[in-house]
């Protein structure tokens, strides 16, 4: 069990302006302007999601990952994973070979899976276990490693790839985290939903949508 070595836009969609404001934004702007209040409302909102859109293009992943990445080896004991996890706060974490390459993952929900009787496994089911049981319902797992219960190949991105592109790849696969590699499959960071949270809340200035 290591450490590696933390390093964001606004909201797509319509920004909510009103005729008012409008009013207020021609008035402040020096000379005559032969525009219609609802025809610079349209303008501005399709400059804005334009905008939007191509600095989610330019945010790459090495800009919104989280470089303080814990992570385990294939060889490290479960026992270990779980304390590491919990002590964390964390719901998952990458799996590396010796030269730092990421051979899988490890979640929570490979714990769980594993754990208890057959069939659909979520927290409240091993809690019922774990109910009904006469022992521990982890101990069939106690005296694995991680490389026994993770999952592979790991869903990774590159530290090149964009906003748009890690956003999409996370929503489509349902995951919560994924680790970010260099051009030789190297662990460099992880991206969690938190970190493109705070990427699209970011304030962008109007200095920065025109430059």
């Amino acid at each position: 069990m290591t450490e590696t070595k933390k390093s964001s836009t606004p909201p797509v969609g319509d920004v909510g302006l009103t005729d008012q404001d409008v009013y207020e934004a021609m008035k402040s702007i020096h000379g005559y302007i032969d525009i219609t209040a609802r025809d610079f409302k349209e303008l501005y909102c399709n400059a804005y999601r334009k905008a939007v859109e191509r600095i989610s293009r330019s945010v790459l992943a090495r800009d919104m990952m989280t470089k303080e990445t814990v992570f385990v080896s294939r060889d490290t004991p479960l026992e270990e994973v779980a304390d590491l996890m919990g002590g964390r706060g964390i719901s998952g974490l990458p799996v590396t070979d010796d030269s730092g390459r990421i051979v899988g993952v490890i979640s929570e929900k490979d714990f769980l899976s594993r754990m208890g009787e057959a069939g659909p496994k979520n927290f409240m089911t091993v809690i019922a276990g774990c109910l009904r049981a006469k022992g521990c319902i982890a101990l069939p797992i106690r005296a694995q490693k991680a490389g026994d219960i993770m999952s592979s190949p790991a869903v990774t991105v590159n530290e090149n790839w964009s906003y748009s592109e890690v956003a999409e790849l996370m929503s489509r696969k349902g995951i919560n985290r994924t680790p970010v590699t260099d051009h030789d499959g190297r662990l460099i960071g992880i991206i969690t939903r938190n970190d493109l949270i705070k990427a699209l809340s970011r304030i962008v200035t109007c200095e920065t949508l025109i430059s």
